[in-house]
């Protein structure tokens, strides 16, 4: 991560020759400093004649002689040239996080250990929780914390106070810590690309309660954590980032269980960064990350 304030730009749109000419063209008329460039062609899918192009790029914010929203306005009638999906944030200006847990603890704690040493540089403006279990803790770290039980008949009513707390508090990203419960369809979709989510790597193997139970029954040598986008379909998102570790006859239950929840959390935190750095670009169902 740079030291100097930078401007990210992602931006995703039909293969074609001279996309890269264009955009760096564009920097460099405006003495733009370039500061990181990440780029990859995907083949065309069945069905299509072209693939597509994708791009993230570092600019030095002071190089520039305007601010992002010239910079909007600039880049504009390029980004309708190539039809392109495109974003562009400040570094500056700190992504809201709002948190959402349940009981399980990991996940939680450690996204606040990251939060209070600066390593996660964002705003926490509260955490949402369906249990009142961790309020002391949350708000010991000078977090308002907001309990909103879900029972399978209040689930419209709750959904709909979530989504009132997210708008209220101005929140960029949601982030399910261990959050167990299953997000109505209509908040899945008020925003997309916006709710990250962390789960073990057994499904769809090992459903249900005590997943690490069963795979340890069935002698499984893998344990490992996938980090993903939420949609309505449960735990079928868009893939963030996964990572493995390797187990064997002489681990517990127990151990299993202490590893799962320690990969889990750092899986949780490595793709809530890539997100918040602009570095995940969605392609249909699959994602592009640029580590």
């Amino acid at each position: 991560m740079h030291r100097d304030r930078f401007y990210t730009l992602s931006a995703s749109c039909p293969d074609r020759v001279g996309i890269v000419a264009r955009v760096s063209g564009f920097v460099a008329e405006h003495r733009g400093w370039i500061l990181e460039t990440s780029l990859h062609a995907e083949p065309p899918e069945e069905g299509e004649a072209v693939g597509r192009y994708f791009m993230r790029i570092e600019i030095k914010a002071d190089s520039l002689p305007f601010h992002l929203a010239e910079f909007r306005e600039r880049f504009r009638p390029i980004a309708e040239e190539l039809e392109m999906d495109w974003s562009i944030t400040d570094s500056a200006v700190k992504k809201r996080v709002v948190v959402l847990v349940s009981k399980q603890e990991h996940c939680l704690y450690d996204l606040l250990a990251r939060w209070q040493s600066k390593e996660l540089d964002v705003e926490i403006p509260c955490v949402i929780s369906n249990h009142d279990t961790f309020r002391g803790f949350v708000e010991w770290h000078g977090i308002p914390f907001h309990h909103v039980p879900v029972t399978p008949d209040n689930k419209v009513s709750a959904y709909a106070e979530v989504r009132r707390i997210v708008e209220e508090v101005r929140g960029d990203t949601i982030v399910l810590a261990r959050y167990m419960q299953v997000l109505s369809p209509e908040l899945c979709a008020a925003y997309p690309g916006r709710i990250i989510n962390i789960h073990h790597s057994f499904l769809p193997s090992f459903v249900g309660a005590k997943p690490y139970h069963q795979a340890w029954t069935k002698g499984v040598k893998l344990i490992g954590a996938t980090c993903h986008y939420v949609t309505p379909e449960l735990d079928q998102g868009p893939i963030i980032e996964q990572d493995v570790i390797r187990i064997d006859h002489s681990d517990s239950v127990e151990d299993m269980v202490r590893y799962g929840k320690d990969i889990e959390k750092t899986v949780l935190a490595r793709g809530l960064r890539y997100h918040l750095e602009g570095r995940v670009l969605l392609h249909g169902n699959k994602t592009i990350v640029f580590r």
